[in-house]
């Protein structure tokens, strides 16, 4: 998506040879515009999947998931990193190691919302070592859902996580792939 890879040229700031900070428009502030214009690429490249409902990980990718529903008409679920009382009763859950955070979190979704009849679009920010995606991936099995595939909004591609999960048949649409990055020579572009 050539528009998401102007911005990342123009707006993102790459720290050391694995950040690629672009919370001036997409995970911090949001450019509503270029949102839009993402969820719609998304709709089109998993349009004949029978999408109905987008599943994602608290925070990051929330915003960018609910823009994306508004494509597919249909809810967006997101996994929570702790249990709250505001969810109450039983839960899938699975562990979840943060690149970012260098934490591990117990991500938990309501059995209420996801479960067989579902055929679920996992929608991220960011894909590095995939770890997130497979902790989502784990939770749409666990309730029996099938999945359509992820939308990853930039992928590290020298990072191993998109190439993993292709060789296990997960279907992956990243709109930005980029090779390689450091702070002297930016960000290089696959595709």
């Amino acid at each position: 998506m050539e528009l998401l890879k102007q911005r990342i040229r123009q707006d993102g700031t790459v720290k050391g040879n694995d950040v690629l900070k672009v919370d001036s428009f997409l995970n911090h502030q949001i450019d509503v515009a270029l949102l839009g214009e993402i969820g719609k690429e998304f709709r089109r490249r998993f349009a004949d999947c029978g999408v109905n409902k987008i599943l994602t990980i608290e925070a990051s990718g929330i915003g960018i998931a609910c823009i994306t529903a508004q494509s597919f008409h249909c809810p967006v679920l997101f996994a929570k990193k702790s249990q709250t009382k505001n969810i109450a009763g039983e839960v899938y859950t699975t562990k979840v190691e943060s690149f970012t955070h260098g934490k591990v979190y117990d991500v938990i979704v309501s059995r209420k919302f996801l479960g067989p009849d579902d055929t679920v679009l996992i929608i991220d920010d960011f894909l590095a070592n995939g770890a997130a995606l497979e902790g989502l991936i784990d939770l749409v099995n666990q309730a029996g859902a099938r999945l359509a595939g992820a939308g990853i909004v930039i992928e590290k591609a020298f990072q191993p996580g998109g190439g993993r999960l292709r060789a296990k048949g997960v279907r992956v649409e990243s709109l930005a792939r980029v090779k390689s990055m450091s702070e002297e020579t930016g960000v290089a572009f696959v595709d």
